[in-house]
């Protein structure tokens, strides 16, 4: 049974989508890139907001269409669409013959096979290192998910009702997945859940995520590696994991760091407390503690009860703040959240207006940093050719996350020709708003033999 996959949302969906994918290829099922050659798509979604939700009712659609025009004979709809609207979808969309929940994902074989397998929604579900995978990223990054769920209240998120409390996989586990990554060639792995900063709390372990990083950092490889973790809480962040990160170098010296806002009275509404003020003291606190790091954010504009003045005390702390990376949202009122229950709702013009002028002014603090670095040297992971035009490679340097920060363009290169999955120095010679351009210097490793595993490596129908 040939069977293609749409993926949708965030690194946490893809991965649950590579374990969906993986335990296909495991049962001897083919999957296919191509959806008219599929017999079965699978479309995960996301709906943490609306955009999302629009996308991935609209995907849904377009790929019903292919079991009149395809070869295609099931749609099968997974992800967080499923959690939250399971029973309208079994009622409004009769092209769906099957969905599966967050928390179902093993169950995937069985519902593309067309066997019947009773299911429990609401146990617990968390992958470990013996789970097939395949993955869908390009092969000289991945992520690893070490957690699953949240315990935090935050009154805008539904994610706890759809992946249930906290918790967190068997240390051992992590490693030996992250060693098994390594050894096929991947060079970046990229630690993910709803809070990796709570890693190992409900196993007893303090300083999980610390420990953790350490361990990773000293897994031996032949090549130069790097580890990077997303998604820090801001209370959570000690200055145990900082002295970690700032000790080992293949720790990337990058902090994702989701504060969500500034405003006392906003965060107040928002279930996470603490101020800006507060905020500027953990950054400085970082970045004093680990030399050169990059630190990245995001906001949440136009949540209920946002006044102008909230707005501008949240602008006046992005001003002292200089984030290395931003990204804003728009609140999206979500009817399953405890935020819808709030007054004082924002108009959705002025969120719109608010958004743009935030995203104004990070991108004249992002261009003043870059112009900062023309001149200088810096380590480059090798992406490939450019997506824009086949005349210029692109990399990430550490300061760039995959998907949501900016790259590094090459235009000159000297030495022996890039090869995806170098991690390179590089001079750079021009900068923009959020990439910089520069010459790509001759190599001082052998470059990195990818080698077959285990763990396949395909290319999912979409990913967003």
């Amino acid at each position: 049974m040939k069977v293609g996959f749409v993926s949708l949302g965030c690194p946490k969906n893809l991965v649950d989508s590579e374990v969906m994918m993986g335990q296909l290829v495991a049962r001897g099922h083919e999957l296919t890139p191509h959806p008219d050659q599929a017999d079965v798509l699978v479309v995960n979604t996301c709906s943490f907001i609306d955009p999302a939700k629009k996308e991935s009712v609209d995907t849904i659609l377009e790929m019903a269409e292919y079991k009149k025009v395809g070869r295609a004979k099931k749609l099968i709809v997974a992800g967080c669409l499923v959690e939250r609207y399971r029973g309208d979808i079994r009622q409004e969309m009769p092209e769906v013959d099957a969905i599966i929940g967050t928390n179902e994902l093993d169950h995937i074989v069985a519902a593309c096979e067309g066997i019947e397998e009773a299911s429990d929604p609401l146990q617990p579900y968390l992958y470990h290192d013996l789970t097939p995978r395949v993955l869908s990223t390009p092969r000289h990054y991945a992520y690893v998910k070490i957690a699953e769920g949240c315990d935090h209240p935050c009154t805008f998120c539904v994610i706890p009702q759809y992946r249930g409390a906290f918790r967190s996989r068997r240390f051992e586990s992590v490693i030996s997945e992250a060693t098994r990554l390594f050894q096929q060639g991947i060079r970046e792995i990229n630690l993910i859940g709803q809070d990796t900063t709570c890693y190992g709390e409900d196993l007893g372990l303090k300083d999980g995520l610390a420990h953790l990083l350490a361990r990773l950092a000293q897994i031996e490889t032949p090549h130069q590696k790097w580890v990077r973790f997303l998604y820090a809480y801001p209370n959570k962040v000690t200055q145990k994991l900082l002295d970690t990160i700032a000790e080992h170098p293949a720790l990337v010296k990058y902090i994702d760091m989701p504060l969500q806002h500034a405003s006392a009275n906003v965060l107040k509404r928002m279930k996470r407390g603490s101020h800006g003020d507060l905020f500027l003291k953990l950054i400085e606190r970082i970045r004093r503690t680990i030399p050169g790091v990059a630190i990245r954010t995001s906001f949440i504009v136009g949540f209920p009860g946002e006044t102008a003045a909230d707005f501008d005390e949240l602008r006046a702390f992005v001003q002292a703040a200089k984030f290395d990376n931003l990204g804003v949202f728009a609140y999206s009122d979500e009817d399953t959240s405890a935020s819808y229950s709030l007054d004082g709702k924002v108009d959705g013009r002025a969120i719109q207006n608010r958004k743009r002028r935030l995203m104004a002014l990070q991108r004249k603090i992002s261009r003043a940093r870059n112009r900062k670095l023309v001149g200088a040297e810096v380590p480059v992971l090798v992406s490939g050719v450019s997506a824009e035009t086949d005349l210029l490679w692109e990399g990430r340097m550490p300061t760039q996350a995959p998907d949501i920060d900016g790259v590094t363009l090459i235009n000159d290169v000297e030495g022996a020709e890039p090869r995806p999955g170098e991690i390179r120095r590089l001079l750079v010679t021009e900068s923009q708003d959020y990439d910089v351009i520069g010459t790509l210097l001759p190599p001082d490793e052998a470059a990195p033999q990818l080698v077959s595993a285990p763990l396949i490596n395909i290319a999912p129908l979409v990913t967003a």
